[in-house]
């Protein structure tokens, strides 16, 4: 999810209101009238305005986030906050709204095509398919195996597939795209697997061909790069063109006007985000044609962005597999001595070094660095203006455990797997995006090995405050199968403004990134039919029951601990998530407090209150007074029974139902409660 957890609120962080607009938040307090207790959350508004927020009414506020409107560096000016009960949120809103319903249209009919036309329909799994996995010498984790489920469905779906398989480095990826493959060979179709650089390619056609080719089964396959030379390529294009190359591993020599398959069934692509304009151009109509599988550890924004609304389908990976452990990261200023060790320290068990540093026309100069500092190693240099041939005997000869040390650029970020090489070390991390990052460290870490990434920067005071943001995100996310919050966070930083090319910033800063995603969501529900449905999750029963409903101080100490509670609780959708709120709160602090249980119990019946689609359910001193919407399915018969078999019972013609309740303490009134709204319901 986007959502910025609301217990990383610091007091004077602009937050929004979808009903009030945007606002200052003054901190988690502590409200008492007469038997009621309550926390509510204070926000300040223009013309020193406040308003009290119930914490059963959370899921209206966001924090408020611009996700890198302002320039690199530049720290982004505040925005203006509302007055309560102006109009001017409403016309902002109103703005914003038609901007998105026009871009979400072109949105939903650039994927539209995908239910018209009619794609292909490979066959069930055989007797071969199931040989070929049991061949694969690892176990599955639960992910893989769904995520593969979900890509065999879409395959034997006569709508072309458009999935988007998202998963760590290390994580299983490649082995599904392989068995896709499998089932399209098995249908007598083609494969193509694109990948971004000559090198992931070359590995890919290696793991490929040893898989299939090494296993015994009758396919053949070829690779399509500048590894090859012109003779070995005339063959294999003539091979697509004939059918006798089944699956085909290239960079996007793929795309070439010279290339024609027999029958292409399968697209794989490989890091999609690193494909230029004109690349995604054809990309984009072989996808109208064809099954297209794409595979990212950390998806781009718009790709996750259309992904999370619904818009594109998407499998994650995140179990890890066995024995993998999680990448330590260090972010340091450079420091020879420390460089130094940390060779020495990798070398002393027999591994390997990734040392990442960007700048060509500098990287022979720290190559004769490192060589100085550690003279016992063999210290190679790789980067894409090499000739073709010396760059794949290089990385080949790294592979094969000939170098130590690999200075490089950026150039293995795709996909490189190399067991023996456990620790790299960033140049100038501060100049690299976070995907990027979260990329080359994925280089490491590949065995049950522990592993080290050493992030080198300037002085902190020296860099801007995104570099700050994506370096501390890094740090952050160093759990194994955190590629995909990498990505969110990523959204976040660079910007969602440009979804579809069109500028959208400005109506970003209006209302704040997570209202934004928020409206958007909601429209693309709308145009896909799916109005109710939306709807339905807008509206709310406002309750007041007058009743000790907050969290004690001493039974959890911190706000923030208590604000994730609240809204943990305010936004769950039913029962079943309750109870999995109240089994954490349970784990995590002991016993419940009397003020907590009966948190969770009209919780509870808030929802069974807007189930009902009741507008109100209030407490009166010794009356409970309850509202109906015009849309409340509570029968009308059945209202009337209980009105006439209860004397303490009313219904006035403005259609509020009065019921006379006794006092006494909260689960009282909360039983009483829970016994008027089940007899509404029948």
């Amino acid at each position: 999810s986007f959502k910025t957890p609301l217990e990383e609120l610091k007091l004077g962080d602009y937050v929004v209101h979808i009903d009030h607009g945007i606002g200052i938040y003054d901190g988690l307090h502590t409200i008492r009238r007469g038997e009621e207790v309550l926390d509510v959350v204070r926000l300040l508004y223009r013309g020193g305005d406040r308003l009290l927020l119930p914490v059963d009414k959370l899921t209206r506020l966001q924090k408020y986030s611009t996700v890198g409107s302002a320039a690199e560096g530049e720290k982004p000016a505040g925005p203006r906050l509302d007055r309560l009960g102006g109009a001017s949120w409403e016309r902002v809103k109103s703005r914003v709204a038609r901007s998105i319903r026009r871009m979400a249209g072109e949105l939903l009919n650039l994927y539209a095509t995908r239910s018209t036309i009619r794609g292909i329909s490979h066959p069930p799994d055989d007797d071969a398919m199931a040989e070929f996995e049991r061949s694969f010498p690892y176990p599955e984790t639960p992910d893989q195996l769904r995520a593969m489920e979900e890509i065999k469905q879409d395959m034997e779906s006569p709508l072309p597939m458009d999935r988007l398989l998202c998963g760590d480095v290390g994580f299983g990826k490649t082995e599904l795209a392989l068995r896709a493959a499998f089932k399209a060979a098995r249908g007598g179709r083609q494969t193509a697997v694109l990948a971004p650089t000559t090198v992931l390619a070359q590995q890919h056609y290696e793991t490929f061909r040893r898989r299939l080719e090494g296993g015994g089964f009758p396919y053949r396959v070829e690779m399509l790069s500048r590894f090859r030379g012109p003779a070995e390529q005339k063959r294999t294009v003539e091979g697509l063109k004939d059918g006798s190359v089944h699956i085909v591993v290239g960079t996007h020599r793929l795309l070439s006007q010279d290339i024609a398959f027999r029958d292409l069934g399968l697209l794989v692509v490989d890091e999609e985000q690193r494909f230029g304009v004109t690349h995604k151009e054809k990309l984009k109509r072989l996808r109208k044609k064809v099954d297209v599988l794409a595979m990212t550890a950390t998806p781009i924004p718009r790709t996750l962005n259309m992904s999370m609304i619904g818009i594109r389908d998407i499998s994650v990976i995140e179990t890890p597999p066995r024995d993998r452990l999680a990448i330590q990261t260090e972010v340091l200023s450079f420091q020879p001595e420390m460089i130094r060790q940390a060779i020495e320290t990798e070398l002393a068990r027999d591994g390997q070094v990734f040392y990442i540093h960007n700048r060509i026309e500098r990287i022979a100069h720290v190559a004769a660095m490192l060589q100085r500092l550690v003279p016992d190693s063999r210290v190679a240099v790789a980067h894409a203006k090499m000739p073709a041939a010396t760059l794949e005997r290089t990385m080949s000869d790294f592979v094969a455990g000939s170098y130590d040390v690999l200075v490089s650029t950026a150039i293995i970020e795709n996909g490189l797997d190399i067991p023996l090489a456990n620790t790299i070390i960033v140049d100038r991390a501060d100049r690299f995006g976070l995907a990027q990052l979260y990329q080359l460290r994925g280089r490491v870490g590949r065995s049950e090995r522990p592993a080290y990434a050493y992030l080198l920067v300037p002085p902190s005071s020296t860099l801007s405050a995104d570099a700050r943001r994506r370096l501390e995100a890094i740090r952050e996310f160093s759990d194994l199968g955190s590629g995909f919050r990498v990505a969110a966070m990523d959204l976040e930083i660079r910007g969602a403004g440009n979804l579809l090319g069109g500028e959208q910033s400005g109506h970003i800063e209006a209302v704040g990134f997570e209202l934004y995603n928020r409206l958007l969501e909601r429209e693309v529900r709308r145009l896909r039919g799916l109005a109710g449905e939306a709807d339905e999750e807008e509206f709310e029963t406002t309750m007041n029951l007058k009743l000790d409903l907050h969290i004690p101080p001493e039974f959890v100490a911190d706000a923030g601990g208590r604000m994730r509670i609240y809204r943990q609780v305010a936004g769950a959708l039913s029962e079943e998530e309750l109870e999995g709120v109240r089994g954490q709160i349970r784990e995590l602090y002991g016993p419940l407090p009397q003020a907590v249980d009966s948190l969770l119990r009209f919780a509870s019946l808030k929802l069974l209150a807007t189930e009902l689609r009741l507008e109100k359910v209030e407490r009166e001193g010794g009356r409970l007074a309850v509202k109906f919407t015009t849309e409340s399915p509570v029968n009308a018969d059945a209202l009337a029974e209980l009105v006439a078999a209860d004397p303490g019972t009313r219904f006035t013609e403005s259609g509020v139902l009065f019921k006379a309740i006794d006092g006494g303490g909260a689960g009282d009134v909360l039983e009483q409660v829970a016994k008027l709204l089940h007899s509404l319901k029948g």
